[in-house]
């Protein structure tokens, strides 16, 4: 049973080798992916590693976590699952709305050949309201 950890508080600059032969010194087994900007390619401070059991990964916590690496304290604990989180969605800002809870909106699609007799497509949710509602609408004689 492989166990992810989060591996944090890593320095902007680090070599990859010397924190491979940290894990290393604590037991084999252990497999480190460090998380780069998309944009500049540095790191961003944090990474996973993939532990080959729950007995390491209890050792590696137990020896590196709040150990000094590279000027920086390092923060190891076991990673929770993406879908584990609280919350639904992928919007992590301060009161937004969980993604089951948004309103769904009509996005307009523009086509190369425009057909003269379709509606206008900025205004074609707005017709389909008032259709329905004139639908609805009793003639009151």
């Amino acid at each position: 049973m492989s166990v992810r950890l989060y591996v944090g508080n890593l320095p902007q600059s680090f070599d990859a080798k010397e924190l491979e032969a940290l894990f290393t010194s604590v037991g084999e087994g252990v497999r480190f992916k460090a998380v780069n900007d998309r944009d500049s390619g540095t790191s961003r401070g944090f990474g996973f590693a993939n532990v080959d059991s729950q007995a390491l990964a209890e050792a590696v916590i137990e020896q590196l976590n709040g150990r000094d690496f590279g000027g920086s304290t390092l923060r190891i604990e076991i990673s929770e699952r993406r879908d584990a989180r609280s919350g639904a969605g992928n919007d992590r800002r301060p009161g937004a709305a969980p993604a089951a809870a948004r309103k769904a909106t009509n996005k307009v699609v523009h086509a190369d050949n425009v057909d003269s007799e379709a509606p206008d497509p900025r205004w074609a949710g707005e017709l389909a309201k008032l259709k329905d509602l004139l639908a609805n609408q009793t003639v009151g004689v």
